[in-house]
């Protein structure tokens, strides 16, 4: 098992955008293992390359329906919206209400180098779009209303102060 840090909130690797993969090769079989396994340990639904410092388009995502591995994801059609509270592994344990699509056909490609639509909605759609969004380097943060940003914003700053003080240890 390969459990990976989970980059927080500040790391600047989480605002890159990252690059295509070229080649589905060893190193990128070895990232979604340790996607994988950094993703059931914390526990989430989701992680994206960037969140364990890897600047390539590779995201995982399981909402209990097994893993969905996806490289180079591409969002082909996205409708309807729908405001749910989403969070974040990067930002501890806050959350806030994020508009996102209510179904959405994305195009990537497995881990054989085989092209595949998945269409998806509810749950799986928000996951795959939160985690699409970490490969441009945006956060659910950047999509939250001002107010309800500057709240987490706000949150995360004191519970950083707390960790630093010893209150959080």
């Amino acid at each position: 098992m390969a459990v990976k840090e989970i980059r927080k909130l500040g790391d600047p690797v989480l605002r890159e955008k990252c690059k295509e993969v070229s080649r589905i090769d060893f190193s990128i079989r070895r990232l979604v293992k340790d996607l994988a396994d950094t993703m059931y340990a914390a526990p989430g639904l989701g992680l994206a390359a960037p969140q364990i410092g890897v600047v390539q388009r590779v995201l995982v995502a399981d909402v209990g329906e097994g893993l969905i591995v996806m490289i180079n994801p591409r969002l082909l059609k996205a409708e309807g919206t729908v405001v749910e509270e989403e969070g974040c592994l990067s930002l501890y344990e806050i959350k806030c209400p994020v508009p996102r699509a209510q179904s959405i056909l994305v195009q990537a490609y497995d881990l054989q180098g085989r092209q595949f639509q998945l269409p998806a909605e509810g749950l799986l759609a928000r996951v795959i779009q939160h985690e699409a969004d970490h490969l441009d380097g945006i956060l659910f943060i950047d999509r939250a209303s001002p107010a309800d940003r500057r709240r987490v914003l706000m949150a995360i700053n004191e519970m950083e102060m707390a960790r630093q003080s010893g209150e959080g240890l």
